[in-house]
């Protein structure tokens, strides 16, 4: 059952774009809750993976989550 929590839209401090659902913790003190993507992103950063595997990794995410 989705909540009123769940499909409010809302704006990442981190890259400025727009998404529904639920936030990411950032693993950085300058913003406490962004995107999902950041989230993946930061989350990739932390062991290393590559900007260009990253890009790639979160397209393959947006494919598989519609």
């Amino acid at each position: 059952m989705k909540t009123a929590e769940s499909i409010k839209t809302r704006i990442c401090p981190n890259c400025g774009a727009s998404y529904t659902g639920v936030s990411a913790t950032s693993r950085y003190a300058e913003y406490d809750c962004i995107c999902p993507d950041c989230g993946v992103k930061e989350a990739l950063e932390s062991i290393g993976v590559l900007q260009d595997e990253q890009k790639k990794i979160i397209e393959t995410i947006h494919a598989y989550m519609g």
